[in-house]
């Protein structure tokens, strides 16, 4: 399996932003929507499972395991002050992805055991979408990804112009936002970011 390009969206970029990454590929799509409500979230997950109907994209809900479960997405991306995994993976069964954040190998390991498919760590650079993001060094990224060997996507502030680095310490995948959503043209910084992303095979994938 090639690595993952993992869009992190929300409907503030706008829809058509969003359909140009679609169209131009990506492997995942999560909606992360931020003080917004239940009512209007599940409005734009629905609407986005939608727009993935016509694509060989998955749809993952980031820390809403109701709004996940309600629109019928592929899985529920969650936090450390979100549902525990081993709760949503009671609940969603073994069809569907459940994904974890983990900045450190405690929660790694925690994660990978309560049934996690795969962890998101970061983060690896400054990122407008999280400002009181934590920067990740590489040797905890290292640490992490030995101590639970499942699929990791390397998260925070990445862009076509540095996602070298990350993926050079093993990233099963890069989560992006504003490197892909902000750029002038969404569709071209995705032909970048995929061009990086098939020269390196292998690996905690």
């Amino acid at each position: 399996m090639g690595r993952w390009l993992y869009l992190i969206a929300d409907f503030s970029c706008g829809e058509e932003a969003i359909r140009q990454s679609l169209e131009a590929g990506i492997d995942y799509i999560q909606l992360r929507e931020k003080e917004i409500t239940s009512a209007k979230y599940l409005k734009r997950a629905r609407r986005l499972r939608e727009m993935t109907a016509d694509f060989d994209t998955k749809l993952i809900i980031n820390d809403r395991l109701d709004i996940a479960m309600l629109c019928d997405a592929d899985g529920v991306h969650l936090g450390q002050s979100d549902i525990p995994v081993r709760d949503a993976r009671m609940l969603l069964g073994k069809g569907k992805i459940v994904g974890a954040t983990a900045k450190t190998v405690e929660q790694a390991k925690q994660a990978m055991a309560e049934g996690a498919d795969y962890l998101g760590s970061g983060a690896w650079f400054p990122t407008e979408t999280k400002k009181d993001a934590v920067s990740l060094s590489e040797e905890v990224y290292r640490a992490i990804l030995k101590a639970a060997p499942i699929p990791n996507v390397a998260v925070g502030g990445i862009t076509a112009d540095n996602c070298r680095r990350p993926l050079e310490c093993g990233a099963a995948g890069l989560a992006i936002s504003a490197g892909i959503l902000k750029a002038e043209r969404p569709a071209a910084e995705i032909a970048r970011i995929r061009e990086c992303l098939q020269g390196f095979s292998g690996g905690n994938v």
